[in-house]
């Protein structure tokens, strides 16, 4: 089988595998002597229809696909061999002779690569950034202190509705203000204040008594929401369009409200266990800001290294790339891609291609790479923030290793992972090689710079 290769452009070439019937047949022999043994055909006991028989039901079939797993393997093997480094997978060349594979015995299959371009963009002291480093305001402190303590608080019973109770009650259908015959009914119709839509509904259940027996309109209260109204009157989705407009009477028979835990010692030992350090106010701020400081240094890092990507795309310049070809690539990988939308986006995509290349251009000249270790590390950061966004803080180890371990089982996840754990090395690389000027910005600074990026 010969393999070779002709350069059309800087970007992009035509590998032409070259095969004959050597190359395939003692595979097409072997595989329907397989196919005999097994093959059950009417006539024939099983195994011993004639050879002949069954070349000529599948042979072509066989060949096929014995031709095109010995093209493949020719295919890839020489991109190997010659370290070939391209974007995509090669296509068949769009002029592709066509064959009959019945009765021809040699073949020529060529398919267009694009090439990956080389990039120069190196990182130099001259080139500066600025990291910025977020910092918790006290009130940010306070919100979470204060979340700690409702969520080691306990139910309790209320005589009157505030924002945050929650309040069963029974709702009954009315019709001329009175109980309307054969109405909807939800004895334990339960509602959420905190989280209805209307201020104007909602303020009816404000300060009622339990007992009490007020007069609202479900559609209205949750703004035509179907899964909410139909969950608090226990009835059909179908049903709820027709409620538009109509009163129900509510009588509250019960008020469950949380009461928040006393900042005492108790707290610190349900919070963070007998042996912690944490038993004061001073330590537990302490502990919160350190955690929010690990939460904001993702954010802190993803802004850096946006900054990093547009300062190594700006050092690249003008790269060329075959985009017909890739085009080709792209819309043959995703059936369901458009050829208008990937004009929009070609821009873009341009530039992740040159920021993945110099990205592992950088890596590799680092010696740089990505272990299970750090894999799993940044998972469990991962983990970790995302619980500390509920106010979670301290999450058991075996609760945080089991969530990481789930979030790598996808293989999407897992990509996205692997992506940002490079990200995260691309900018401790940089960290060292240019002039950084670190900042401390509070979240709402940070926020509005961030929107100004997206702006840009």
């Amino acid at each position: 089988m010969a393999v070779s290769i002709k350069q059309t452009s800087d970007v992009a070439a035509v590998i032409t595998v070259q095969v004959s019937a050597a190359d395939y047949q003692p595979q097409v022999d072997k595989a329907l002597k397989n196919y005999q043994k097994n093959a059950s055909i009417p006539g024939f006991r099983k195994g011993h229809a004639p050879l002949g028989l069954i070349k000529k039901q599948v042979g072509t079939s066989v060949k096929v696909e014995e031709i095109n797993r010995a093209v493949v393997s020719a295919l890839f093997g020489y991109i190997d061999e010659e370290k070939l480094q391209i974007l995509g997978n090669p296509l068949p060349v769009e002029d592709a002779k066509e064959y009959d594979f019945a009765t021809e015995e040699n073949f020529e299959f060529s398919y267009d690569v694009a090439l990956a371009p080389k990039i120069e963009a190196k990182l130099e002291k001259k080139d500066k950034l600025t990291y910025y480093r977020i910092v918790a305001t006290k009130e940010m402190e306070d919100e979470q202190i204060k979340r700690m303590l409702e969520n080691a608080g306990k139910q309790v019973e209320a005589d009157t509705v505030e924002d945050n109770d929650v309040v069963y009650g029974r709702a009954l259908e009315l019709a001329d203000g009175q109980p309307k015959e054969g109405g909807i009914e939800a004895a334990q119709a339960l509602i959420l204040p905190r989280f209805t839509k209307s201020e104007a509904e909602k303020a009816k259940l404000i300060g009622a008594k339990l007992g009490d027996t007020i007069t609202f309109e479900p559609f209205a209260l949750y703004d035509g929401q179907v899964p909410e109204i139909a969950s608090l009157l226990q009835i059909e989705k179908e049903a709820v369009p027709a409620l538009d407009g109509v009163a129900f009477s509510y009588q509250i028979t019960k008020i469950s409200r949380r009461e928040a835990a006393e900042l005492n010692d108790a707290f610190f030992t349900e919070a963070f266990g007998e042996g912690s350090d944490i038993r004061s106010e001073e330590a537990l701020r302490k502990n919160i800001q350190e955690s929010f400081a690990e939460q904001f240094a993702t954010e802190s890092d993803f802004k850096f290294t946006r900054d990093l990507r547009a300062l190594l795309l700006k050092k690249a310049g003008k790269v060329a790339y075959d985009e017909a070809l890739l085009k080709r690539i792209f819309l043959a990988r995703n059936a369901e891609a458009k050829v208008e939308d990937l004009d929009r986006d070609m821009p873009q995509i341009l530039d992740d291609i040159t920021f993945d290349r110099i990205k592992g251009q950088l890596l590799e000249a680092a010696g740089v790479q990505i272990s299970d270790e750090d894999l799993n590390k940044f998972a469990l950061i991962v983990a970790k923030n995302q619980f500390a966004m509920y106010g979670m803080t301290s999450v058991p180890d075996e609760l945080l290793e089991n969530y990481a371990q789930s979030m790598l089982k996808d293989e999407r996840t897992k990509e996205n992972l692997i992506d940002r754990v490079a990200d995260s090395k691309l900018a401790a690389i940089a960290k060292e090689a240019i002039t950084v000027t670190e900042k401390e910005v509070s979240p709402e600074e940070f926020n509005k710079l961030m929107s100004e990026d997206t702006k840009a």
